[in-house]
């Protein structure tokens, strides 16, 4: 059972750490060779886990050459577009000025209901309203609206917006996060100063968010209820 634990343990970190080094996209939206790789891993850190008298090495090691065969890929797609598209494919359009492209949806094995699922997901609720529709290479929809059917912006309408401005979590459940406080040019002694200006322990603090225009909100922690 211990054995099982210590096995388990050792082979969560390897993936965690695998799953880094490949970069923040094989979390989310995964392009051919990293959805091959990241199912290779997964069956991959089973063995180990199971067959107790194998070293563990018999899992690790593959793991490795894995995520070096993922990084030397990733790096050739950056330098050669036909590598890339030769690994990914290419981008398909599936609707074209309001059209669907029948023959394109069949190459893409893609059913209607499949086309109007992803067209809902992406906020387009009625064919009709769609210019464009192109199926990217990790799979998701891209659609672009009609003009009449869009939102308008402030450009169109000859509105002056506000000024963007990014707003991040400084202060989480009383803990101060560093990387936040970078991304809106700020230090740990501006912060203990404004919450000190504003008579609130940092311990007290459940969130404080910080925006880059200078706009700041803090929510206080709720007492327990006894």
């Amino acid at each position: 059972m211990l054995i099982s634990l210590v096995r388990t343990l050792v082979m969560y970190g390897a993936i965690l750490i695998a799953v880094r080094l490949m970069g923040k996209r094989q979390i989310s939206q995964l392009q051919t060779s990293e959805l091959v790789v990241t199912l290779l891993i997964s069956e991959l850190a089973v063995m180990p886990i199971q067959q107790h008298d194998d070293p563990l090495w018999n899992g690790l090691i593959p793991m490795v050459v894995l995520v070096v065969c993922e990084i030397v890929v990733s790096l050739f797609m950056l330098k050669s577009g036909k590598f890339r598209q030769l690994v990914c494919g290419n981008p398909i359009v599936v609707i074209e000025n309001g059209r669907v492209l029948q023959e394109q949806m069949r190459r893409l094995r893609m059913s209607t209901e499949d086309l109007f699922e992803q067209l809902r997901q992406a906020g387009s609720f009625a064919l009709e309203d769609v210019a464009y529709a192109i199926m990217e290479t990790n799979g998701q929809l891209s659609v672009l609206k009609k003009s009449s059917a869009d939102y308008l912006t402030p450009k169109q309408a000859g509105v002056k917006a506000a000024s963007e401005a990014l707003e991040v979590v400084v202060v989480s459940d009383g803990k101060i996060s560093q990387n936040s406080l970078r991304l809106c040019g700020r230090d740990p002694v501006w912060l203990r100063e404004q919450l000190r200006f504003q008579g609130v322990e940092l311990a007290d603090v459940f969130i404080m968010t910080v925006r880059t225009d200078g706009q700041q909100r803090v929510i206080r922690k709720e007492k327990a209820r006894g």
